[in-house]
């Protein structure tokens, strides 16, 4: 007649506790879905803007939607603290995004993922992304389901993970 209750262990309380209360700047991970009304992308423009004028290192991907919004508030504050980490190469990226990509000073390409499909590209992407950041602030759909495995896989990896729904 016992119920076992799956309780966090103290440590990854621990852990996360230090993650909150740590003052110096950290490295965020921005990530989330290229379907985002204009109202949502200047929202996470300006949130990702904050972050890096407090000294935050800044982690997204080359996609439109959020992660272009991500870089337009980082290279807005200090586009030294900003590094975009692409699926595959640059010139696998639509045209649209490629010029706003060539602005970013720490861009990273992926070529040899260019054979592969975008979702499974995006996959490996977000994989080198959380590996790098110490948080992740994902935007996302309920039936968005890369970004949703990236963030339980952050949460595995211990990180702190903010996810915001649009639905």
């Amino acid at each position: 007649m016992s119920q076992s209750i799956d309780l966090p262990k103290i440590d990854d309380f621990l852990q996360e506790l230090a993650t909150i209360q740590q003052t110096g700047s950290k490295r965020i991970a921005l990530l989330g879905s290229r379907h985002v009304p204009i109202t949502h992308q200047h929202l996470i423009e300006m949130m990702s803007y904050a972050l890096v004028l407090a000294g935050n290192r800044l982690l997204t991907s080359g996609a439109t939607g959020t992660n272009s919004a991500a870089i337009r508030g980082a290279m807005r504050a200090d586009p030294n603290l900003l590094t975009v980490i692409l699926p595959q190469s640059l010139a696998r990226q639509p045209r649209e995004s490629r010029e706003q990509l060539e602005q970013v000073m720490h861009l990273v390409e992926n070529p040899a993922n260019d054979p592969l499909s975008l979702a499974e590209a995006s996959a490996l992407c977000n994989q080198e992304i959380i590996s790098r950041c110490q948080q992740l602030i994902c935007f996302a759909f309920h039936d968005s389901h890369t970004l949703l495995k990236t963030c339980r896989d952050a949460e595995d990896q211990r990180k702190l993970v903010t996810l915001f729904y649009f639905d």
